[in-house]
Parts: structure tokens; C-alpha cells; sequence
């Protein structure tokens, strides 16, 4: 039988999507209404999702809550976490949930038959039948509850998703972008927050919650795709006999509605917070919005991504570099989204000052002004178009499985007409006609009409406040505070009783009968075999190279490594700078933002890197290798090219451009302060690490907070020191960039070998002769345990320690132990009880180890829980389906498909850490073959981790000043 026979769908359209070597299907189940979309391919990494259109009416996050609902248990696999036991023990390769402004999508990826099966029903369950209306706790765990221990204790709130919010809501980047979404919507369901406002979560009443499943969860409202190498007619029998036939076709309102255009632009102003040691000068963002027809247009969508990279992201763009000469802003930055009906393309001035709102605005419009009536510089248009056709052609999304990559795309057109789902992924036509419009006046007139002339836009402005999070917290303490007073002693009893209940909710054990319900492959059904290693060491033109025989599709993949170990530790946050600087700065044949253009016209990009790689056999001395790497990608006959751009840029640029190094030096700093903002659990926890690790400590002098100190020191004395930071730069270039300090890691096919020889030797011959004096680098460790002071109103909280330094040893099961940890312990105690967003643990071959919480309200509890993994270990006791779960799981996330570039870098990253086929053979084995009681021993490990007592926390200035005898240093960034 074919989809073509199956009696309960209609086949709506099929469609060759030669782009990406597959067969589209859309189709719409007969009874339930349901849309279906299938992609056929070879692909083994099977995708399925099912998604729901859920404008969400106001702030109160109702599509967030129920994305994080659902997955707590349904009709058929009742277990209060099904998600985490999946986690736990499927072969998954991906496996999450989203919410979006306009959509919730529910995707699970692997490359196991048995396993996809497995969730695909476990989903489809989740989403149709869950147990929210059995269980209000679901309700309160995920979203929002008052929390009262005690009648004499204070009254708060608490729950994942309002906690994850009020993370969300102290980054200035997460008000700006939700300010502009609003504002630019007033009238549609933009208008409202969908992830949930922390100020409006508390408004939402269980039965709105319920009601808001009852309405779109249905099959009607439903985008049902299933996309890889698979008995199509199967599943799609699958879905109809177990869910679909069960549901008459029903009519949902959930149509995303057009926001008329303004009749001339908007303006607003929103507060952000800052901490009270922060300055208000120069740190404003200012934002130029505009509204691009919507993302129904196949050209248009693709189009301003082009425009995007021309006008704006690539270095050297000229509104990026107007608006930095202008000095208005420390870095320019800007967005294209089309993942809305309307997309949204964006230029934001960071560190900027309000007042420099109207010279901001006349900066940009002068320059799309000139731009129409000069021109579009050509080649910046065909680099973004090359640039972006060669991500499309490459598929290489990382660790995301491609089909669920194409499937969001779909999405990004689907959702706003059930007749368009293949518009966007199927792109080899719409880049043959952008080619085409280059030279036309194609790109001007898109210019003149969605930027210039068009009034649908708004100029957003995010001022700094001093001091709001703690203003904010004493005023929600009060209201609460005062509700509390309203309440007579039995409300005051009944919320006491309720928060309790919550608590006994969440501690007791799951039933046995309802684990046993989600489906758990056996141990026999993995693999001892190891992933293939591709390492073969050759000598070209004098120069060490590992080759990785791997076939890439054309695509040869360089990185050309320069040892580091020659630069002494004063000079290693230079190395950082000179990172940040080559690639986008002059050189003597290019302007920088010329560099960009020829480097993208033709390869897939150059990009640097400092790495790292520690020595497994040479563990008690703390030996690692440090390098400063230049990668590039490109097709096979233009890899010529990628040597010489790679040549021009180790050894012809101007690094006494002062100018460009203190934009550069602003834009860093720029960077890393929101990085640490987002990414708090792993600045926090490379800091705790680099009080006993030297390796920990170069990261952190060349990428972490040590190194940010010192970019915020040199920008900050730059007039006196930028003839000594230029002068290091030279001097660096001459040490490192040299044909005996080099080697090299090659991934392609032995076709890609042709002239490699000759291109090596000819970048050798650029590069640096001089063998100059070397020192050696020193590096000193202390602990500090510090707690680093935010505007934030969450915590990260890092406990670290090396377990080999203190006695224990390394072995594979600590890689169970992590999956344990991070979805049985810490789960339950510091997610589900505690309410942070999430929290994890990790242990290396080197003996680092360390525990850390992301967007966590706690932090002296957090630690008392990591205290407590001792005994929880000592006392660990489960099924042997359970234990089998916990094995599945973590071999889930050692066999991870891989791209070829991936295959690539694993080898060689295997090769420079002197680690063997047999070691990681010894670490499966350890894995597959491991015993209730191998778990409990590695308490050992767990004590010489927290025996080490190093403590870094990131977060709120008030829960950091009220905890502050945990600390040798309290600071701000």
C-alpha cells in the first residue's frame, strides 16, 4: 500500500524538494482534520513533531505552562515525568519542547526504529490526553504557586516556568526583543508575552489553563510531521487507529491575524534594571524596528536575510560602521526575525545614551538613503548570497537533527497557510533569482520600501534603572505580605496545608505500575562497537597533518593549529584580544569588511579559536596543549582561496589600527557581558574551576571573567595603553604564526587531498620565519570563591573540585552518574522543588568535576542539596529496569549522529588528547556493563568533588548580600 491508498487522509500536494534530496507530502487526516506533512528521505535520523497554532490572549503565559504541563504524565504513561524518564533512558537524539509567540511544537528525533516508535506515542499521548485535569500540582509545580512553609514565614511564589521568566526578564536583550514583538502588534496576539510575564503569571487560574488545552490541543488545530528514512504508511496507519480516528473535525479560532501598518512610527521607552554599583552612562539600547511584508513571501523571506547580512551583521557593513563612527552605541548589532507572520528586521545600538536617539534615527535613514541612490555595494550582496546558499547546501545544524531544523523552518510558513508548507525549504529557485536581482535595482527598491518609506516600524528605547530588581522584589514582598495579612487563620492554615501537599506531591516515589508503562529498550539492543575514529597522521611540506578520510559532500574542512605553549601567562589575554581581532580588522590588501565579502564569496567561511586539550596520560601534572586556530571550509577548487584569505589574515593584518582595536575591544566586552547574562551556570562554573585547574584558568584568561576584567581595564586606560597592546599583538603574531609552530587537521575525502601539499607550503611561506625567545607559561590557580553581584532576579550556583587531585578516579560510569544526577536528584530537588529552570552536573578523564543551577531563586539551599548527593549515592537503590534506563540514556548521549565536520573534529580532538580507541572501548564497557553498586561507590568521587570547596555563584545582588559569609570576595562584573 501507498500514502496515495490510505483511505483516512487526503493527498493534498507531494512535491520534489531537490534542495534537499528528499520527497514533500502534505496531507490533511479526514476525520480529525489534522494536517500532515511527511519528508522522505534517506535520512536515518528520523524526526517526528506535532505542533498547535496557541496565540496566547495575554501575559499570563498560559502556551508556556502547558508546553511544560503536558509532558508530566498522560492517559496512557501516567508516570508524573514521562519526559524525564524518556530523557533518562531512550536513544534520543533530540527530544524537547518550544514555545513560540504564535506556536507550541513538540519534537522527538532518533535514529532507533523501536526508540522513535516509542516517542512518537509517548508524545502524541502527552499532548492529547495529559493528566492536568487529574492534577492541579502540575499546575502549580510548573507554572505558578504560593509558597507558605509556616504560618509565621513570608509568603512567595514559586514554579519552574515563573522562575525561568524572571531569569528571561533581567536580560535587557530578552525586555528589548519583547518590547518590539509588542509593540509592533498592538492589536494581534504579539500584543502578549506567550512565555508568560513574571508581574502576570500569577493572574492565570487553573481553570484558564484547563480551558486553553480544552481549546487547542485538538487534532484540528494540529501540524503533524514526520520526516526521514521510515515506513511512512505505517506511522501515518499509527496515528490514525491510536489518536487521530477518535476526534471529529472540529472549527478552531487560532488564526494568526495581520497587524494593519501604522500610519507613522512608534516610539516607546522601557525601563531595565541594573545592579546598584552599575553606571547608567552608556548603557542604553537603542532599536530601529521595521515590519517586512510577512513571511509568506518566498523572495522577501530570503531576501532581507541578504539585506541583513549587506546593510548590517557582516563586519564592516555600512550601517554598522556609520552608526560606530558616529560613536553612537559600543556595539551595533541587529536581527532579521522570520520566524512570525511579520517578520521584523532590527539595528540596535548597545551602550549607547538616550540622547542620542534622533542622531541614531538620521544615521541610519542617511544611510539607506545614499545607499538607494548610489547603490548596493555588489560583491557584499553576492557574499550573502554565496554565504547563506552554502549553510543551506552544507545542512550542518550542529547537534540538531537536520528534520528538525527543516521542520521549524516549515513552520515558519505552514502556520499561516496550509497550502505553502514547502516555500522556504525548498530555496534553490529563490537563490537562482536573488543571483539574478544582483546589479538590478532590485535591492534598492526593497530599501526604499520596507525601510524608508514604510511607517509600520518603531524606534524601541531600553534605558538602565538602578536598582528596579531589588525596588521590584520589596514591592511584590509587600503586596504579598500584605495578602497574607487579609487572610484569616484557617486561609492561613489551608495555603500552609496546600504548600505541603505540593511537596509530598513532588517527593513521592513514582509507582512502579506507572514507570513500567513507558517503553525502555534493553541493553542488548545497543551496540558495544565504538564510533569509527578517522586519524591519519601524514607530513606535507614539512608540516604535521591528521587527515580525516571522511566523505563531506565536496566540502574540504582546514584548521590550522599554532601551539600556544611558547606565550607567557601575562601575555594570554592578548592572545584572547588577538582572537577577537583577526578576521575583522584591515589588512594590507582589504578593508575589513572587503575581507569579509572575498572570504564568503568564496568559501563557507574563516573563523579563529583558541582550544584546548588535555593530556589523559599525563593527568597528575595537569599537562594540556593550548593552540590558536584558523578554520575555514570550502568546496574543493576554491580551497586555494581559503589558504590565501587564511595567509592575509595570520600575517597582513594592521594591528596598529588603534581605532578598529578599541571597537573591537568595546564590542568584546559587549559580548561576553551577555554571554555571561544567558549563560551564567557556565561562567560560573569555568570560574570555580580555574581556582585549581590551570587549563580551567587559561579559559578563563582568554574567554571568561578574568579576561573580561582586563578588556573592561584596557578599554577603560585605552589612550594609554593602546601602543602596548599593539605592540603585544605584532609581537604575538611573530611568536605563534610560524611554519614550526604549526600543524594541521584536514577532514574531506581523498579527492579533497588533490594540491593540498602545494597550499600548505605556499602558506607556510607566508608565515613567520624568525624563531623568537619563548616563555614558558606559568600558571597560578587560587581559590576565590566568589559570588559576582547582577541586576538579575535568578541564580547560577557552581560547585567545583577536582576528585582525581583528592583521591578518586575516573571511569565510564560517571557518565551514568551525570544522567542520574541531572534528571533523578537534582531534577527533583532543586527543579522541581527548588523551581529553577534546570541544573547539571559533569566529571572528565582529568578529574574535573562540578554541580551548577541555571535560573535557580535559591542559592544556600542549592548548595545543601549538592551536599546532600553523599548520601543519596551511598543509599542508591533501584530496579534494574531503572538502572537499564540510566545506561540507555547516557549511551543516547555519547552516540550522537555526527556531521562530517563533526566526525572530523571528534578525531582529531581524541588525537590531541592522547586519547586511545581502547580507552573509549574501556568507557563503554564500563557504561554498558554497570552495577547498582558501581553507582553507589562513586560517592567517593562526589566527596572529593565537594571536599575541594570551590564556590562561584552568578546572581542577584540581594540574595548574593544576604548570603555573603559563603564568600572569600563579593564583586559585580
Amino acid at each position: 500500500m501507498s500514502i496515495r491508498d490510505l483511505k483516512t487522509y487526503d493527498l493534498i500536494k507531494e512535491e520534489e524538494l531537490k534542495g534537499i534530496q528528499s520527497k514533500g507530502y502534505l496531507m490533511r487526516h479526514k476525520k480529525s482534520g489534522a494536517r500532515v506533512l511527511l519528508i522522505e528521505n534517506d535520512d536515518e535520523n528520523k524526526v517526528f513533531s506535532i505542533g498547535f497554532r496557541t496565540p496566547p490572549s495575554d501575559s499570563t503565559g498560559v502556551p508556556h505552562i502547558m508546553e511544560h504541563s503536558v509532558l508530566c504524565g498522560s492517559k496512557n504513561f501516567p508516570a508524573k515525568d514521562p519526559f524525564v524518564e524518556l530523557v533518562k533512558g531512550s536513544l534520543n537524539t533530540f527530544l524537547n519542547a518550544m514555545t513560540y509567540p504564535d506556536k507550541t511544537v513538540y519534537p522527538v528525533a532518533s535514529c532507533n526504529d523501536k526508540d522513535f516508535q516509542n516517542l512518537m506515542h509517548v508524545y502524541m499521548d502527552a499532548v492529547l490526553y495529559p493528566n492536568i485535569y487529574e492534577h492541579e500540582e502540575t499546575f502549580r509545580q510548573e507554572g505558578w504557586s504560593y509558597k507558605l512553609d509556616s504560618a509565621d514565614d513570608k509568603l512567595s511564589y514559586n514554579g519552574v516556568v515563573y522562575n525561568e521568566m524572571k531569569g528571561a526578564f533581567s536580560s535587557p536583550e530578552g525586555v528589548l526583543d519583547r518590547v518590539v514583538l509588542n509593540t509592533l502588534f498592538p492589536d494581534t496576539s504579539y500584543a502578549n508575552e506567550s512565555g508568560g510575564d513574571p508581574e502576570v503569571i500569577p493572574e492565570l487560574t487553573y481553570e484558564q489553563f484547563l480551558d486553553f488545552h480544552r481549546t487547542y490541543y485538538h487534532p484540528s488545530n494540529s501540524y503533524i510531521y514526520l520526516y526521514g528514512d521510515m515506513d511512512m504508511e505505517e506511522k501515518l496507519c499509527w496515528l490514525d487507529r491510536e489518536y487521530l480516528c477518535h476526534y471529529e473535525k472540529k472549527v478552531v479560532d487560532s488564526e494568526i491575524h495581520l497587524q494593519e501598518a501604522f500610519l507613522e512610527m512608534k516610539e516607546l521607552e522601557m525601563p531595565y534594571s541594573i545592579a546598584s554599583d552599575e553606571s547608567e552612562d552608556e548603557n542604553t539600547y537603542l532599536s530601529y524596528n521595521k515590519v517586512i511584508g510577512t513571511s509568506l513571501d518566498r523572495e522577501l523571506y530570503l531576501a532581507f536575510e541578504i539585506l541583513d547580512y549587506a546593510l548590517l551583521s557582516a563586519p564592516g557593513a555600512p550601517l554598522k560602521t556609520a552608526l560606530t563612527d558616529a560613536g553612537i552605541g559600543q556595539d551595533i548589532m541587529g536581527s532579521y526575525d522570520n520566524g512570525i507572520y511579520q517578520p521584523i528586521f532590527s539595528v540596535i545600538a548597545k551602550n549607547a545614551d538616550a540622547d542620542q536617539k534622533d542622531n541614531f534615527i538620521e544615521v541610519i535613514e542617511n544611510v539607506l538613503t545614499d545607499i538607494v541612490k548610489n547603490g548596493m555595494d555588489q560583491k557584499a550582496l553576492e557574499a550573502g548570497i554565496n554565504y547563506h546558499e552554502f549553510r543551506y547546501r552544507e545542512a550542518d545544524f550542529g547537534n540538531y537533527p537536520k528534520g528538525l531544523m527543516y521542520g521549524l523552518q516549515i513552520m515558519d510558513s505552514w502556520l499561516y497557510d496550509d497550502d505553502k508548507p514547502f516555500i522556504h525549504i525548498e530555496a534553490l529557485d529563490t537563490f537562482a533569482f536573488l543571483k539574478k536581482q544582483v546589479g538590478t535595482r532590485y535591492y534598492e527598491d526593497l530599501i526604499q520600501k520596507y525601510l524608508l518609506d514604510n511607517t509600520h516600524g518603531a524606534i524601541v528605547i531600553v534605558k538602565p534603572e538602578k536598582g528596579r530588581t531589588a525596588r521590584m522584589d520589596a514591592e511584590l514582598d509587600a503586596k504579598l505580605q500584605e495578602y497574607k495579612a487579609s487572610l484569616g487563620d484557617e486561609e492561613i492554615r489551608e495555603m500552609v496545608s496546600r504548600t505541603k501537599k505540593l511537596e509530598e506531591y513532588q517527593s513521592e516515589p513514582e509507582r512502579e505500575e506507572a514507570l513500567e508503562r513507558i517503553p525502555v529498550l534493553n541493553r542488548e539492543d545497543i551496540s558495544r562497537e565504538i564510533d569509527p575514529i578517522f586519524n591519519e597522521e601524514m607530513n606535507l611540506a614539512g608540516v604535521p597533518v591528521v587527515f580525516h578520510e571522511i566523505e563531506t559532500n565536496g566540502i574540504g574542512y582546514v584548521d590550522v593549529m599554532f601551539d600556544l605553549s611558547g606565550v607567557s601567562a601575562e601575555e594570554l589575554p592578548y592572545v584572547g584580544i588577538l582572537q577577537s581581532v583577526l578576521g575583522i580588522i584591515d589588512t594590507e590588501n582589504y578593508g575589513y569588511g572587503e575581507l569579509f565579502n572575498e572570504i564568503n564569496m568564496h568559501t563557507g567561511g574563516i573563523g579563529t579559536s583558541l582550544e584546548l586539550y588535555n593530556d589523559v596520560t599525563n593527568i597528575r601534572e595537569k599537562v594540556f596543549k593550548a593552540t590558536f586556530e584558523i578554520k575555514g571550509k570550502a568546496l574543493y577548487p576554491k580551497l586555494e582561496k581559503t589558504f590565501e584569505m587564511m595567509g592575509e589574515i595570520l600575517t597582513a593584518s594592521k594591528l596598529n589600527d588603534t581605532k578598529r582595536i578599541k571597537e573591537i575591544l568595546a564590542m568584546t566586552k559587549s559580548r561576553l557581558s551577555m554571554k555571561f547574562q544567558s549563560s551564567g551556570h557556565t561562567t560560573a562554573a569555568l570560574r570555580a574551576l580555574s581556582y585549581a585547574s590551570p587549563s580551567a584558568k587559561f579559559k578563563d584568561m582568554t574567554n571568561g571573567i578574568d579576561f573580561y576584567q582586563k578588556i573592561v581595564d584596557l578599554s577603560e586606560h585605552f589612550e594609554e595603553e593602546k601602543e602596548s597592546i599593539t605592540a603585544t599583538l605584532i609581537n604575538l603574531t611573530k611568536k605563534l604564526f610560524r611554519p614550526d609552530n604549526m600543524m594541521i587537521s584536514y577532514t574531506a575525502s581523498k579527492e579533497g587531498m588533490d594540491g593540498l601539499e602545494k597550499m600548505i607550503a605556499n602558506l607556510s611561506e607566508r608565515l613567520y620565519k624568525e624563531v623568537p625567545e619563548e616563555t614558558p607559561c606559568i600558571i597560578h590557580c587560587e581559590k576565590k570563591n566568589e559570588g559576582f553581584k547582577t541586576a538579575s532576579k535568578v541564580q547560577y550556583v557552581a560547585r567545583t573540585g577536582n576528585f582525581i587531585d583528592n583521591g578518586a578516579a575516573y571511569t565510564g560510569a560517571l557518565q551514568i552518574l551525570k544522567v542520574i544526577l541531572s534528571y533523578d536528584y537534582l531534577w527533583q530537588n532543586i527543579r522541581v522543588k527548588g523551581g529553577a529552570y534546570g541544573c547539571m552536573s559533569n566529571f572528565n578523564r582529568i578529574g574535573e568535576g562540578y554541580f551548577v543551577s541555571y535560573r535557580d531563586p535559591n542559592l544556600k539551599r542549592t548548595i545543601e542539596v549538592y551536599e546532600g548527593i553523599v548520601d543519596y549515592l551511598k543509599n542508591f537503590t533501584v530496579s534494574d529496569r531503572d538502572m537499564t534506563k540510566y545506561i540507555i540514556g547516557t549511551i543516547s548521549n555519547i552516540d550522537q549522529p555526527m556531521t562530517p565536520a563533526t566526525k572530523g573534529e571528534r578525531s582529531m580532538n581524541l588525537y590531541m588528547n592522547k586519547v586511545s580507541a581502547d580507552m573509549i572501548r574501556e568507557e563503554r564497557s564500563q557504561i554498558l556493563d554497570a552495577t547498582q553498586d558501581d553507582i553507589r561507590a562513586l560517592y567517593r568521587v562526589v566527596e572529593a568533588v565537594l571536599k575541594a570547596d570551590q564556590l562561584c555563584v552568578v546572581g542577584s545582588e540581594d540574595k548574593i548580600e544576604e548570603n555573603k559569609e559563603l564568600f572569600k570576595t563579593v564583586t559585580s562584573f
